[in-house]
C-alpha cells in the first residue's frame, strides 16, 4: 500500500467526468488500498474519490464513523459506480476538501438520499443516507462528476472562508 498524490485545485484534471468502473478484480482492490490509505493520511477526511489522485473512474471511499460526533451512519464503505436514485430535503452546511486544503464553504445539500452502488466484489446494494452521511456522499460524487464543493456555493464572496491553519 502507499499513499498517493492528492490533485489539489484549481488543477484542471479535477475537472474531468469520470468512467464507470466495469472490471472489479485485483488491480481494483489494490487500487482502493492506496485511496484508502491517502485518505486515511489526510486530516480528518471522511471520504475520497479517485478523481483526486488523478484516476478518473468512479470510485469513492467513505467513512462518516470517524468524525468527532459520530451520528447514524453505514461506517466505512467503498462505493463503485455510485448513483443517488432519490433524494429529499434541503440544508446548508460546511465543507472541506482534500483537494482544496486552503477554504471551507457553504454549500446547499439534500439532506437524505437513496443511493445504488456497487462493493468490491461487485454486488449491488442501497443506502439510505441521512444528514452528515448523505453530505458526504454528495460531495464525493460531485468529484466523479468533475465538480469541487466551490462550484456548488451560492457566492465565492459571503460562503468560502479560509481555513484556519493547524
Amino acid at each position: 500500500m502507499a499513499a498517493l498524490d492528492v490533485l489539489v485545485w484549481p488543477d484542471e484534471r479535477l475537472r474531468r467526468i469520470s468512467e464507470p468502473v466495469d472490471r472489479f478484480d485485483d488491480e481494483l482492490r489494490g487500487f482502493v488500498e492506496d485511496l484508502e490509505e491517502t485518505r486515511q493520511a489526510g486530516p480528518s477526511a471522511v471520504g475520497i474519490a479517485a478523481p483526486q489522485v488523478g484516476r478518473h473512474q468512479r470510485v469513492v471511499i467513505l467513512d462518516c464513523s470517524i468524525t468527532r460526533k459520530p451520528v447514524a451512519n453505514h461506517g466505512r464503505l467503498v462505493l463503485i459506480n455510485p448513483e443517488i436514485l432519490s433524494w429529499e430535503g434541503h440544508a446548508l452546511g460546511r465543507e472541506g476538501c482534500l483537494s482544496v486544503p486552503d477554504y471551507t464553504g457553504n454549500v446547499l445539500r439534500a439532506e437524505r438520499i437513496i443511493l445504488r452502488a456497487y462493493d468490491l466484489a461487485g454486488e449491488s446494494h442501497e443506502y439510505d443516507m441521512n444528514g452528515f452521511e448523505a453530505r458526504a456522499a454528495q460531495h464525493e460524487i460531485d468529484h466523479l462528476d468533475g465538480r469541487v464543493f466551490l462550484d456548488r456555493v451560492v457566492s465565492r464572496h459571503t460562503d468560502v472562508f479560509r481555513r484556519k491553519q493547524r
